[in-house]
């Protein structure tokens, strides 16, 4: 409320929606009040697109993306017989990839078979692209196709708002979440980039800590060749790193 004030701004009561993050049992009874307005609080709340909910578990929001992503993608599949399958793909990237990229650092460390849901979508728009039948195994195809899987975009799209960050192009919020490895004694890591894993009284929220940008993006980012992490330019950085992550995943 005092940021409100100071850049002379107000909250309109009608349109505003609380969430309680991780709240103790005691908390649950809170009615926060706004101008006189006792607000309820909510299960979900949607911000910048993404649903979210007090434990922060994102399968709302998964679930609605493989929602609306397989609904796009039957649609897509009407087009199949009138476009060639380089206008297919960028269809496909247009209408599909894009809803599985968005927001999807946010993805980094959520179990396995939660993110299989939004895997399942990609799996079959690069069937859809290879003209394949479902029977086939999905892993040749998506190699063919040069695609990282979803778990793999996710720690990409991460590794490169690292990159941003220790390079003075990232948000300044991301860039305070990041500091340097420094030994106490001089040692050949010093001069490897590498950053520091926070404690885990860093991180404090318990239940979301592995997957918070403090924790995952250092842990991440110490993972990569040393090359990679002192590659001199964005593109030289994008290139060599999708290159590591395609090693991974095939």
């Amino acid at each position: 409320m005092d940021w409100m004030r100071a850049n002379k701004l107000k909250l309109n009561p009608d349109k505003t929606e609380m969430l309680l993050v991780n709240g103790s049992p005691d908390q649950l009874d809170v009615r926060p009040v706004l101008d006189e307005v006792t607000l309820p609080l909510k299960e979900q709340v949607r911000s910048l697109g993404v649903l979210l909910d007090p434990s922060l578990s994102l399968e709302a929001q998964v679930a609605s993306v493989a929602r609306s992503a397989f609904y796009q993608l039957r649609l897509v599949a009407q087009l199949r017989p009138y476009l060639d399958r380089e206008h297919l793909t960028s269809v496909i990237h247009a209408l599909v990839t894009s809803r599985l990229d968005y927001c999807n650092a946010l993805y980094v460390g959520l179990p396995l078979k939660t993110v299989r849901k939004l895997q399942l979508v990609q799996n079959a728009a690069a069937r859809l692209i290879a003209g394949t039948k479902r029977s086939e195994h999905v892993t040749p195809i998506l190699a063919g196709l040069h695609w990282l899987p979803v778990r793999f975009r996710a720690q990409f799209k991460v590794l490169v708002l690292t990159y941003k960050a220790l390079h003075g192009t990232g948000p300044q919020y991301l860039v305070d979440r990041l500091s340097r490895y420094e030994p106490t004694r001089a040692l050949r890591s010093t001069s490897k980039a590498l950053l520091r894993v926070p404690t885990q009284k860093d991180a404090r929220k318990a239940t979301t800590r592995k997957r918070a940008f403090l924790v995952v993006a250092p842990e991440l980012w110490n993972t990569l060749p040393d090359e990679v992490r002192l590659a001199p330019t964005l593109l030289s950085f994008w290139c060599q790193v999708k290159t590591f992550l395609f090693a991974q995943a095939f």
